[in-house]
């Protein structure tokens, strides 16, 4: 186990996985605690945040699951609340990893789905917990943010969730301004644009909706890897260990690709 992030608290939401194996967020999750923070895996559903939990432990490290659906502020605010209990008053880290799809253009999806997208994403809930991201003035050590927003907040990936584009732009912009805003007070704040990754969410969520439109569900699952260079779905969690870390401690307000260069391309 590595030392880049000893000591650090990561509060992070969507830690859980929404069927067996891993996902985005539990990977990070364990790519933080294998760096020696200590994890608050927050999820809506408690199984799959004591699943990350246990795999956390097994390897060593420090973990606890917190219950939270970040639609409910009174639950988030609970579960700073318990991370704060859990590690003794401090976080260090906020991780926002939640956040949902819905198939339909602007004439198809109906507003209360595209509602639900919009309260699905943790930049609504953010301030609340920027104080607490901040650490412990006395350690020296600044706080930071990592939101996972998608190369879909700034392309048109070919899926068409027009809210989904909405919501993850939204999410873009509102960091920019969050830096912005609390550099001052040592906080950091960026985000992480993934582009299509094979996990169980982008079946479940994107692909498994998508070809319900379509006669051809094999056609839906190739276009996850389509554009993907070197012919390999990314991997982003490594950046966010580097985000949180003093390494990236000059680095705030960065909407940063991991995509293996599908940006690029028009």
């Amino acid at each position: 186990m590595a030392d880049r992030l000893k000591q650090r608290v990561a509060l992070m939401f969507g830690a859980g996985c929404c069927a067996p194996g891993i996902g985005n967020g539990r990977a990070t999750a364990l790519a933080y605690a294998r760096e020696g923070a200590r994890v608050v895996a927050v999820d809506n559903n408690r199984d799959a945040a004591e699943e990350t939990v246990r795999m956390i432990r097994a390897e060593g490290g420090q973990a606890v699951a917190v219950l939270a659906d970040v639609t409910e502020a009174a639950q988030v605010n609970a579960a700073v609340t318990a991370a704060r209990a859990a590690f003794g008053g401090r976080i260090d880290i906020l991780h926002n990893n939640v956040g949902i799809t819905s198939m339909g253009g602007p004439l198809e999806e109906s507003i209360e789905s595209w509602e639900h997208v919009m309260r699905s994403e943790p930049h609504w809930r953010v301030p609340h917990l920027q104080v607490s991201a901040a650490g412990d003035g006395r350690t020296g050590r600044a706080g930071a943010i990592v939101n996972i927003s998608s190369l879909a907040a700034i392309r048109y990936t070919g899926y068409p969730y027009s809210s989904y584009y909405a919501s993850k732009a939204g999410l873009n912009h509102f960091t920019i301004g969050l830096a912005l805003q609390y550099a001052r007070q040592g906080i950091r704040a960026n985000v992480i644009m993934p582009g299509l990754m094979n996990t169980p969410l982008i079946h479940q969520q994107i692909s498994g909706q998508y070809a319900s439109t379509r006669s051809d569900d094999a056609g839906a699952r190739r276009s996850l890897s389509d554009g993907q260079d070197g012919r390999t779905l990314g991997h982003r969690h490594g950046c966010a260990v580097f985000l949180a870390s003093d390494e990236a401690k000059f680095i705030t307000g960065v909407c940063l690709p991991v995509d293996g260069g599908q940006h690029c391309r028009s």
